[in-house]
C-alpha cells in the first residue's frame, strides 16, 4: 500500500491507492473507455494503450460505485508510460497516463475530493488511511 509512494522517481504529490474504476473520455471525436489503476486526491493513472500527449487537458467521467452519475473531472496528462516502457517494467508494468486533476470555475472540488477520499478509505480502511495521510502531511 504505502509502497506505491516509496518508489524511486515517483512523480506524485499525494499517496495513491490501487483501485480500478471505469473512465470514459473523448478526444477528437473518438470516445475511449479505460480503467484507473490508482487514485489520489490530486490525480489518477489511467491504464490505456492509447495515451494522450503530455500536456493534454480533457474532461473524463469517473464511474464510482454507489453514485448515480459519474463524476466529470478536468484532467491534464502529466506523464505517459508507453507499451514498450511498460514491458520493460516487468509483469507489473502497465501502459497509460498519469493525470493531474485540474479544477475550473464551477467544478465541484469538494465533491470530487470527498469521493476520492471515500474511495481511498474503502480501499485501505479508515485507520490505515488516516495513518498514511498523517505521514504524508509530516505529522
Amino acid at each position: 500500500m504505502a509502497e506505491e509512494t516509496d518508489e524511486p522517481g515517483d512523480r506524485r504529490d499525494d499517496p495513491r491507492q490501487p483501485i480500478e474504476l471505469k473512465v470514459e473520455y473523448k478526444r477528437i471525436n473518438t470516445f475511449f473507455a479505460d480503467y484507473t489503476k490508482n487514485i489520489s486526491r490530486g490525480g489518477t493513472f489511467i491504464k490505456t494503450g492509447r495515451p494522450l500527449p503530455v500536456g493534454t487537458e480533457f474532461v473524463f467521467k469517473l464511474f464510482v460505485p454507489n453514485l448515480e452519475q459519474p463524476l466529470a473531472i478536468h484532467g491534464e496528462v502529466q506523464w505517459v508510460v508507453s507499451e514498450s516502457e511498460a514491458q520493460a517494467m516487468g509483469p507489473d508494468g502497465e501502459p497509460g497516463m498519469g493525470i493531474r486533476f485540474v479544477y475550473r470555475e464551477g467544478d465541484d472540488r469538494a465533491t470530487i475530493a470527498r469521493t476520492v477520499e471515500r474511495l481511498m478509505v474503502d480501499s485501505l480502511g479508515a485507520r490505515l488511511y488516516t495513518k498514511l495521510m498523517d505521514e504524508t502531511r509530516g505529522r
